[in-house]
């Protein structure tokens, strides 16, 4: 008897922590900010200017664009669960510095825009931004999508969706059900996962040149995952593992590898230096 009650103690307490993981999962996936800031007060490269678009379920948002110089592409930054435009327009400067373009693309609910963010609702975010970049007369095999974290799960759904010049993974999961089932592995967390981001799925059917990079010393996302997202992928690919670096002080070594790339890109294209 006492060996029943111990166990149906253990049960109730496995359900009462289970249960509100299922039902506060996307608290625990984003974490938007609720205030616009404008270019000017967060210091943005003066490149910078805001573009309005609007999504296909008629939310409108705002994403910050510098448009190319001397280089013919353009960067689209898809950004991870923590950022916004004013954090995430801080990766831009050295991209913008070396003559490409940059467009921050944000999300739904985040940097005080309406909506509430969803895995569908960041897909129809992603798209209103590539179109939006689009009508400014951006061709879409110059675009270069971008994405960090969270954000590398809709970079890679653009990239299967639209014909770009390349794509850059910075920090990638294999899907958001590995990830919570690595960080919850006592629950069976991967079976009621709503929002899924499946990047292994995807990433065999994309032939665009592929970068990845993970940080060596990584604590959220495990490198590992990175490096098996690339097995999955197709030729033209590059890897790229950094010593020392975790998940969110990669941005530096990164643009120094993508610039690289990216520059190699063009040679190999031979890409006019007109968008």
């Amino acid at each position: 008897m006492i060996w029943r009650k111990i166990l149906g103690v253990i049960a109730g307490i496995y359900l009462l922590t289970f249960i509100p993981l299922c039902i506060y999962q996307r608290d625990l996936l984003y974490y938007p900010s609720h205030t616009y800031v404008s270019l000017h007060d967060a210091n943005a490269n003066q490149s910078f200017r805001e573009i309005h678009v609007r999504t296909d379920d008629g939310l409108d948002l705002i994403d910050w664009y510098a448009p190319a110089t001397t280089k013919p592409f353009t960067f689209v930054f898809f950004h991870g669960n923590a950022d916004s435009l004013s954090t995430a327009s801080e990766v831009a400067e050295p991209y913008i510095a070396a003559g490409y373009g940059f467009l921050v693309a944000e999300y739904r609910g985040y940097s005080g825009l309406p909506g509430k963010p969803t895995e569908a609702g960041l897909y129809d975010d992603g798209r209103a931004a590539m179109k939006g970049l689009m009508a400014q007369g951006v061709k879409s095999e110059n675009i270069i999508l971008f994405g960090h974290s969270l954000g590398t799960g809709v970079a890679t759904q653009m990239a299967e969706e639209f014909h770009v010049g390349g794509l850059m993974l910075l920090a990638p999961y294999l899907s958001i059900p590995k990830m919570a089932q690595h960080n919850y592995p006592i629950y069976p967390v991967e079976f009621v996962v709503l929002d899924r981001f499946e990047n292994d799925a995807k990433i065999e059917k994309i032939h665009v040149p592929l970068l990845i990079v993970n940080g060596e010393n990584d604590q959220l996302i495990p490198p590992s995952q990175g490096k098996l997202l690339y097995s999955l992928a197709n030729e033209p690919k590059e890897f790229h593992s950094l010593p020392g670096r975790g998940h969110n002080d990669a941005f530096d070594d990164f643009a120094v590898l993508s610039l690289d790339w990216a520059n190699r890109l063009q040679a190999k294209e031979s890409i006019p230096t007109d968008r």
